[in-house]
């Protein structure tokens, strides 16, 4: 991004506050099973949206750049609003108040440890996960659950989200670029080695974010896409944006892209071992199997090489306005 500055005025200037929208509307008649699908979702939603938050600010925390560490400041607060957005939809939407709602327990048990993982790990494979969560987020989750609950205000919410996401995957594929970069490898070879006490909470962060992860996938993004968009479309037009951004070569030789290409060739090219050990792929991948299929074409791997990261993050946003 050639531009910190113009990006950090522009997430100053689309700031928002929840009670911008007008929440005196009347939810849409709803079924009890949409109702609870419905209000499930955006209590999940909430607690997604307060992860994603304590992500930034643990970016926020190891950026060098002034401006970028302003950028991620304002990246925490979208997160906290979207968070308070999302649980006051719920709200909204609870309107016979069939049962309790509470917490995906996925979520709960990922959240700590997936926090750690950036806190006490290298930064640019927490970078990894986070922006391959927020293409799954902004490209499928939120455009589907939009659509599945079909009502003015969730349109007037999503529409002031969806404007706050655009930004924060911008700078995702800006901060995989600087992960990526001679500069970066140059100050990690001049860090100083870490204390044993450090080294040994990221080994167990990242052992406890892999062992978690495939539930947390499965709970909060797979089974609501199976209701949400029974056809698949969306989740994997989000994943072959990951395999394309993994196809370019200063990525690809990244080690969290040699594992997972790894994972994809045991799974693709050879049968047996997919037939033997296809769960245990997806369970130390943390995604289903459908997800670890090639989605690029070699003609799209070798146009994805030759994109810069700013054209594929364009690409990449663009697709939510596609039907």
């Amino acid at each position: 991004m050639q531009n910190l500055d113009r990006m950090l005025e522009k997430c100053r200037r689309e700031q928002w506050r929840v009670g911008d929208l007008d929440w005196s509307q009347r939810p849409r008649d709803m079924s009890e099973a949409d109702e609870t699908t419905i209000v499930q979702y955006f209590t999940d939603m909430a607690g997604i949206e307060r992860l994603a938050g304590a992500l930034f600010e643990e970016q926020r925390r190891k950026v060098d750049d002034p401006v970028l560490r302003e950028i991620f400041r304002t990246f925490v607060k979208d997160e906290v609003r979207h968070s308070h957005a999302a649980q006051m939809l719920a709200d909204y939407y609870d309107v016979n108040h069939y049962r309790v709602y509470e917490l995906n327990p996925a979520l709960r048990k990922f959240t700590p440890h997936f926090v750690d993982l950036i806190k006490y790990l290298a930064p640019e494979l927490a970078n990894a996960y986070i922006t391959g969560g927020e293409l799954i987020l902004d490209i499928a989750l939120l455009r589907s659950l939009n659509d599945y609950v079909g009502d003015d205000m969730s349109q007037q919410a999503m529409d002031l989200i969806n404007r706050d996401e655009s930004r924060h995957i911008a700078i995702d594929f800006h901060m995989v670029e600087y992960y990526c970069s001679t500069e970066h490898a140059r100050r990690v070879r001049a860090r100083p080695p870490r204390p044993l006490s450090h080294r040994a909470r990221a080994v167990w962060a990242l052992l406890n974010t892999g062992y978690y992860a495939a539930p947390f996938f499965k709970s909060v993004f797979f089974q609501p896409m199976e209701m949400l968009d029974p056809s698949g479309k969306r989740m994997k037009e989000a994943f072959k944006r990951i395999q394309m951004l993994g196809a370019k070569p200063q990525v690809a030789a990244s080690p969290f892209a040699r594992f997972m290409t790894a994972m994809q060739s045991l799974y693709n090219d050879h049968p047996v071992i997919r037939v033997l050990f296809g769960r245990v792929i997806e369970r130390v991948a943390g995604v289903d199997g459908d997800m670890l299929e090639r989605l690029v074409s070699e003609s799209e791997r070798r146009r994805a090489s030759r994109m810069s990261f700013a054209e594929m993050a364009d690409e990449a946003l663009a697709l939510k306005a596609a039907s």
